[in-house]
């Protein structure tokens, strides 16, 4: 029951998160923030799976975010994956972080 209440809590989170334009909320965001998180917590695993420094994972030829919001829904999945425990904000600072860097949707 733990785990499901768990999961409901962080389905209801994204629902509202994802409901408000994504673009609204990089602009609100810090990337400086998000570029530390990142480099403390993403670039090993990614450099991992992708080799170098791991920026391949964004700029691959079959990329799967392709919207504002499905990078702020990756960086979330990632979160919970590897159990960071960031909180929404810290999510949407290494989204603004990704976004400004790699991915350049629409502000």
């Amino acid at each position: 029951m733990v785990k499901f209440t768990s999961f409901l809590c962080c389905f209801l989170s994204l629902t509202i998160s994802l409901s408000t334009n994504a673009n609204d909320l990089f602009s609100k965001a810090d990337a400086v923030a998000g570029k530390s998180l990142h480099e403390k917590n993403c670039i090993s695993c990614h450099a991992s799976s992708f080799g170098g420094d791991g920026s391949a994972i964004y700029t691959r030829e079959y990329n799967k975010i392709k919207t504002s919001k499905g990078l702020i829904t990756q960086v979330r999945n990632c979160n919970t994956m590897l159990g960071l425990k960031w909180f929404d904000e810290e999510e949407l600072n290494v989204a603004a972080y990704l976004n400004q860097t790699y991915y350049k949707f629409e502000k």
